[in-house]
């Protein structure tokens, strides 16, 4: 059995803030949720409602609690200001004097969450009525999901809150008279989801509170949302142009005008005095749009703080481990933490931060094969790109890549260390030379991400996965010599993560091929689980079956078997033709290709030969129980993998995860790690690295 390491990660390890100085009357970014009044704006920075002029300058505090204060929204008359608050554990509905103050609650039921990014929050306001005697805000608590949330108007005075006659509804805001109520029946406003065109696109309508006629606003596929009904017309912004943007359409002549032309930052939470001013988020900053003048103006806002958070500041980084690998023998460690890259000693010597670059996000690191370079991939242009680094941290950095438009993923060193595999978000694979920097197209996975490719041994061929219509994977090889593209297993299972085993005589993957359901207790219903078997396809016809037949025989005693034996000893006995003898040329016969290596010894460094008709139908089923398996690597004599257990809603797994190594020698599994997070082999196949906790 090879040597391991069992190495916990409890890396300590600092990093230095770089300290930025920033003009005093410098703009300040990351301004939210804006809204107008007469001279001032109230908008969210830091999760605390601020106060500025409308002309800009320096903006005053109103709330600071330490939770957040959300969605602020001016009376009609400016004296009061009604937001979301986090305040006693919940999230409410308050109102607070425009001077400052101390706010009163005007909701008391439990609120839904805290909710995850992407549903926002519960209880956010929008508005006050018209005659401002009371404050609109959308509430999850009738709902029997997170997606039917619904209109409520809350008293200023008090009191129970009345929901507005439409049974769903996301953001809206009522007619100059509140007789009306333009409003989407969807609430995505928190997704991410940029120029949409799906069921979930948000649109708008104009509800009649006393007839409940139902007019629609916006018939365009992209999403219209953040209405605002001024006079006679119905403000809102839209994606339809690629950039959200802000509208307007007119209730009269029912015509949609386009009022803003951004196209690079979206239009964000606007909000507006109800006249002729809308303020809306831009990039970070605040901009004012007045409608009689049609045009948009910057507002330069400068929030104080006490600069804590520039003072320059040792950062422990040993509990920000981001990925981790081994140098190609082990004697060192390699770390991405806090976006910069950092090696180890796994005994002796100091840690090395390789980048040092608090201003970009590094990720994804790799050693090269001979020990010298680290690849790794860093936004520090604006774009994911390619770079490398010497291993000792001496020179700068080496940008190999450019034209990135997409983020990127692990760059995956070719053995021989001249080419390097990576791919992005758009499902592209990737190789690229590292000597000429020419990059080829590789694979375009057209239904998600492409993660898993791996190298083979001496780089000749590059394996992989990609789906197929049915949403099940397949295993591919790409040859770098011809860059031709085989499919090497068929469509009707589910199979993956391919791993190359280190002689080059066969390529494991994981294939879920197994079907006994668990029973729910509640309902007759299943539950697919444990599903997962190894597999190994042997890469040649001449490769020999890694698990050949056994046979126990009987051990013959007496004087046939003396004879027997006798006549094995003699060294001129037995078939003439013997492969153990000498072939026709004089020379030893025997396993031609041991391991099945159709490169022979004579061009080792050749890449391995693969016999790709009929590769499929040549594989075989490690002895290893199906279960819930992920993390295949090939070792020597063997594989290693990690097997985890079924996955729970709402509460961790039964099931530790365990790093475990199956042998051909013993045809046996042991277990290696329990409770790990993770692992990395050394490129020699020696030491594996293990994340516990």
């Amino acid at each position: 059995m090879l040597p391991r390491v069992r190495f916990l990660m409890a890396l300590c390890v600092v990093g230095v803030v770089a300290a930025t100085v920033v003009p005093a009357a410098a703009q300040t970014k990351l301004l939210r949720f804006p809204d107008i009044h007469g001279d001032r704006v109230v908008f969210t920075y830091a999760g605390d409602l601020w106060l500025a002029p409308t002309d800009g300058g320096q903006a005053t505090r109103l709330t600071a609690h330490p939770g957040l204060e959300l969605f602020a929204r001016f009376s009609p008359d400016g004296s009061r200001i009604a937001f979301t608050g986090q305040y006693d554990g919940d999230e409410q509905v308050y109102v607070i004097p425009a001077t400052g103050g101390v706010p009163q609650q005007l909701t008391y039921y439990p609120a839904r969450g805290p909710l995850a990014p992407r549903w926002g929050y519960d209880n956010q306001v929008y508005d006050w009525s018209p005659d401002g005697q009371a404050v609109l805000f959308r509430s999850l608590r009738y709902s029997t999901d997170l997606s039917d949330s619904r209109l409520f108007l809350a008293s200023a005075d008090g009191g129970l809150p009345i929901p507005l006659e439409m049974p769903e509804s996301g953001a809206g805001d009522l007619s100059p008279d509140g007789a009306r109520v333009v409003y989407s029946p969807l609430f995505r406003d928190f997704r991410t989801w940029k120029r949409y065109e799906g069921g979930w696109a948000q649109e708008l309508y104009i509800f009649d509170r006393e007839t409940h006629v139902v007019e629609r606003v916006t018939t365009h596929r992209r999403a219209d949302r953040d209405p605002m009904w001024i006079g006679n017309a119905i403000y809102f912004t839209s994606d339809r142009d690629g950039t959200l943007n802000l509208y307007r359409y007119d209730v009269g002549s029912r015509e949609t005008t386009q009022l803003t032309d951004s196209d690079t930052w979206d239009v964000r939470w606007p909000g507006d005095d109800g006249a002729n001013r809308i303020v809306y988020e831009l990039n970070g900053e605040l901009e004012i749009y007045t409608i009689d003048e049609g045009t948009s103006r910057p507002i330069a806002i400068t929030v104080p703080d006490d600069g804590l958070a520039r003072r320059p500041s040792r950062i422990a980084a040993a509990n920000l481990i981001e990925d981790a690998e081994l140098s190609p023998k082990g004697e060192r460690a390699l770390f991405v933490a806090r976006g910069d890259v950092f090696t180890a000693p796994i005994e002796n010597g100091p840690t090395r931060n390789l980048t040092r670059s608090s201003s970009a996000h590094d990720k994804w690191a790799r050693w090269s094969p001979d020990g010298r370079r680290i690849a790794y991939v860093s936004d520090a242009t604006g774009e994911d790109e390619i770079y490398l680094v010497a291993q000792d941290g001496s020179g700068e950095p080496e940008q190999l890549t450019t034209g990135g438009q997409a983020m990127r993923y692990t760059p995956e060193w070719s053995p021989t260390g001249d080419h390097i595999a990576f791919s992005d978000k758009d499902g592209k694979l990737y190789v690229i030379d590292v000597e000429t920097r020419a990059v080829v197209d590789v694979a375009d996975e057209a239904r998600g991400l492409l993660r898993d490719y791996v190298w083979s041994p001496r780089g000749g061929h590059l394996a992989f996965s990609m789906t197929d219509a049915t949403g099940f994977s397949s295993i591919y090889v790409w040859t770098l010599a011809d860059r031709e593209l085989h499919r090497v297993t068929g469509e009707y299972f589910h199979e993956w993560n391919p791993a190359w085993d280190p002689q080059g005589n066969y390529l494991y993957y994981l294939s879920d091929r197994q079907f006994a359901p668990q029973l729910g207790s509640f309902e007759w219903n299943y539950l697919v689980d444990r599903e997962t078997g190894i597999y190994a396809l042997a890469l040649r016809r001449d490769v020999e079956h890694p698990l050949p037949p056994e046979s126990d025989e009987v051990e013959l005693t007496g004087n046939d078997a003396d004879d027997d034996g006798d006549e094995a000893d003699d060294p001129d006995g037995g078939d003439e033709d013997s492969d153990a003898g000498p072939d026709e040329d004089g020379d030893e016969q025997g396993d031609e290709h041991e391991g099945g290596d159709e490169t022979g010894d004579d061009d080792e460094d050749a890449p391995i030969a693969i016999d790709f008709d009929g590769l499929a139908q040549r594989v075989v089923r490690l002895p290893v129980p199906f279960d819930n398996y992920v993390g295949l690597s090939g070792a020597n004599d063997g594989v290693f993998f990690i097997r985890g257990g079924p996955q729970y809603y709402g509460r961790g797994g039964s099931v530790q995860p365990a790093l475990r190594r199956f042998t051909f020698a013993n045809r046996d599994t042991a277990t290696i790690a329990d409770g790990i997070g993770g692992y990395a082999v050394s490129r020699d196949g020696e030491k594996v690295l293990v994340r516990e906790g």
